[in-house]
């Protein structure tokens, strides 16, 4: 039998970025997490300077023997049409690969971990939690993704969900003839929006690494979007035309749709698993770590009370920074769709607005301050 103060299920950045804060504030946490790291993750990969300071990476030591590729000019475009590019004086973002970053977090967390090792129950045992029968921990930290077993644990309906995203994509390293035939700017990611405005496809460049995926709400024609986004990259001649390998699915949900539970007795949920995703982009990376910073510091205030009055400030934060929890205010509501969408299709044709509405306020949250740990 082992004990500990806090057990971290899931050793993605929302687990690792939680740990490291607890290890500091001197309690005795856990990760455990089914898989071994480094491990592939689906993801589009890119963090901005708010993050990096969160989490306060000296990006000289990321850069040993990691993929690092400073972003300053982001390409929008809606359907197939060429998209335009919008330059920025300075970087805004970094691409990287998030079996490094993931890996990288959750080696200088501090704690203890278990990998390799899944999640098989847990039940009440006085006051602390008994997990697989033999981890014993005062409070349990639910970071296992969209179908973390913590949540499911909560009640969480997993898979049965309204208004998830799904998304595809596959990330590869070329080689030297495919990169120098590769039309993709490193420091311009291109973003190709769904005509329905549903969803959006990107193609990234990390160095010699290319990622490619389109995600949108509902698995709807999913495959088809996403065959058709290869097809129009490799027409264009874009990108090399041979696949190494098959496009690779995930879900996950939008904090403004979520409504699953982040706090019971003993219990804190944070990232994808609470489904914290920025709604207009669906970025998860930000949340997920903001979301680790407030779990750690309301344990910590809890100073060994872990009821869930005492854990319920963590989702006062939550709002706080994200807004209330349900549906999106529906603005125009009674305007018919149609309508909607052609008014939203000029906009998106406009510089001004991909840059300081898509890019400044939905994908970079550039106004934004980096939350403090």
């Amino acid at each position: 039998m082992d004990s500990c103060d806090v057990l971290i299920v899931g050793g993605g950045p929302a687990g690792s970025t939680c740990a490291r804060l607890l290890r500091r504030a001197g309690l005795d946490v856990v990760v455990l997490d089914k898989s071994e790291f480094p491990r592939d993750k689906v993801c589009a990969g890119w963090i901005t300077p708010q993050v990096v300071e969160e989490l306060q990476i000296d990006l000289q030591d990321y850069a040993q023997g990691r993929t690092l590729q400073p972003i300053s000019a982001f390409s929008t475009g809606l359907g197939q049409v060429e998209p335009q590019p919008v330059q920025y004086p300075r970087t805004v973002s970094y691409a990287i690969r998030r079996c490094e970053f993931d890996h990288y977090l959750l080696q200088r967390c501090g704690a203890r971990l278990r990998l390799g090792e899944a999640w098989r129950g847990m039940r009440r045992e006085g006051a602390a939690w008994l997990v697989n029968e033999q981890l014993r921990a005062t409070v349990v930290v639910g970071a296992g993704g969209h179908f973390c077993p913590v949540v499911r644990f909560l009640g969480a309906q997993l898979g049965k969900e309204e208004a998830a995203i799904y998304a595809q994509e596959i990330e590869f390293e070329m080689s030297a003839a495919q990169a120098a035939q590769c039309q993709v700017s490193a420091e311009c990611p291109e973003l190709y929006f769904c005509d329905d405005l549903k969803g959006y496809g990107w193609c990234v460049r990390k160095h010699n690494f290319l990622n490619i995926g389109l995600g949108r709400e509902g698995n709807h024609r999913l495959n088809e979007q996403v065959q058709g986004l290869w097809s129009h990259l490799v027409n264009c001649g874009k990108i090399p035309a041979e696949l190494p390998g098959r496009f690779k699915g995930h879900a996950y949900l939008l904090y403004s749709h979520a409504g699953r539970p982040v706090v019971a007795d003993g219990v804190v949920v944070i990232g994808d698993a609470a489904g914290l995703a920025y709604a207009q982009s669906g970025e998860g990376i930000r949340p997920a770590i903001e979301s680790g910073i407030m779990a750690a510091q309301v344990i910590v205030s809890a100073a060994g009370d872990y009821g869930a009055a005492r854990l319920a400030p963590y989702e006062t934060r939550l709002q706080a920074r994200f807004g209330k929890r349900g549906a999106p205010r529906a603005a125009g509501k009674f305007v018919p769709e149609r309508w909607r969408l052609a008014l939203a299709r000029t906009l998106m044709r406009q510089r001004w607005f991909s840059q300081r509405v898509v890019l400044d306020r939905w994908f970079l949250h550039a106004s934004e301050p980096a939350l403090r740990g």
